[in-house]
């Protein structure tokens, strides 16, 4: 009896949590020290309800006002899960943050590297969307789709992204393999959808002003193949608000 208490209190499983978030409220995902943040919202939840300290290990970092409507992220417990426990984590979080699922995976599995592919939209309209305050972009011209739609699919010829990629950051390799980028209209609006299996930090709010800069006239197709072959992030277009962006898709090969 005393040699399966002992082995009961040292079990440690590894749990996938599936949330979405509104992003508004919280200076990204990441925790930073006296700033709200998701990831530090969600450990103080599941440390208060499983009475231990409990890290989790996002899919993603997404920047400060980013919204996420699909994400994964993964905790090590010791013991086992409580009964409903996603329910309790729902009445206990702020309504902005909501929990899907919690379910048991491989001691190996991890949230960030194991995911295959990631799906962006970035959100704008030329017109006002009082309910949608703090989930789009306004523009104040009405962009060319078939245009932005051209560039969208030039942006597909490459792989290396360095000229939409923020300054400084600490990455290896500025190359990724887009698998989707494309416009189109929706709710009032017109939607950048975009999938790749990595992004660069402000990848996609750069890449959505430039693409938005060839759709008011500002800028040529010849001048975006410019621009990314040059590699440089100056010669791109402005970055974006967070506003706009959703983390919309997060893909793994064993889910």
């Amino acid at each position: 009896m005393l040699i399966l208490c002992i082995f009961a209190s040292c079990f440690m499983g590894r749990y996938f949590i599936h949330l979405a978030y509104n992003g508004a409220n919280y200076n990204g995902w990441q925790t930073q020290p006296e700033l709200p943040t998701v990831q530090e919202t969600l450990e103080k939840a599941l440390t208060t309800l499983l009475r231990q300290p409990i890290a989790v290990v996002g899919c993603g970092r997404t920047d400060t006002g980013v919204h996420a409507s699909d994400f994964y992220a993964h905790m090590v417990v010791d013991g086992e899960l409580p009964d409903n426990l996603t329910f309790k984590l729902n009445n206990l979080l702020p309504p902005d943050i909501v929990i899907y699922d919690i379910f048991p995976v491989a001691d190996n599995a991890h949230a960030r590297f194991d995911a295959t592919a990631r799906t962006y939209q970035y959100h704008v309209s030329d017109r006002r969307l009082p309910f949608r305050q703090g989930q789009y972009c306004r523009i104040y011209y009405k962009p060319d789709l078939e245009l932005m739609n051209e560039a969208a699919r030039m942006l597909m010829e490459y792989e290396d992204f360095t000229s939409f990629a923020k300054l400084h950051t600490q990455v290896k390799t500025n190359i990724c393999h887009l698998t989707r980028a494309d416009w189109a209209e929706e709710d009032g609006g017109w939607v950048f959808t975009i999938r790749s299996n990595r992004f660069l930090r402000n990848m996609v709010r750069s890449m959505t002003g430039t693409l938005l800069d060839v759709g008011r006239g500002k800028l040529s197709l010849d001048g975006l193949r410019e621009i990314i072959e040059r590699k440089d992030r100056c010669a791109a277009g402005v970055s974006m608000p967070a506003c706009g962006l959703f983390l919309t898709k997060v893909e793994y090969p064993y889910l």
